[in-house]
């Protein structure tokens, strides 16, 4: 029996890459609105920050469920 193509699309591996992508893109965004001669306003500012912040705590979940910790 063939996996399909499509179930690949939702793996958990695909997700985190995919989560650490727009995690990058936001740090990218953030850096370049500090340096920006016209910086966004300050809730839009936190609200990038804030979405950064969900898609790091999303990613270490997930890497928490995919690559568990052995015991000591």
């Amino acid at each position: 029996m063939m996996d399909s193509p499509f179930e690949d699309l939702r793996s958990p591996q695909r997700q985190l890459i995919e989560w650490q992508i727009e995690h990058a893109d936001l740090d990218a965004l953030i850096d370049q609105v500090a340096l920006s001669a016209n910086p966004l306003d300050d809730l839009s500012l936190r609200r990038l920050k804030k979405r950064r912040l969900a898609l790091r705590d999303h990613m270490a979940q997930l890497q928490w469920q995919l690559f568990p910790k052995e015991p000591a």
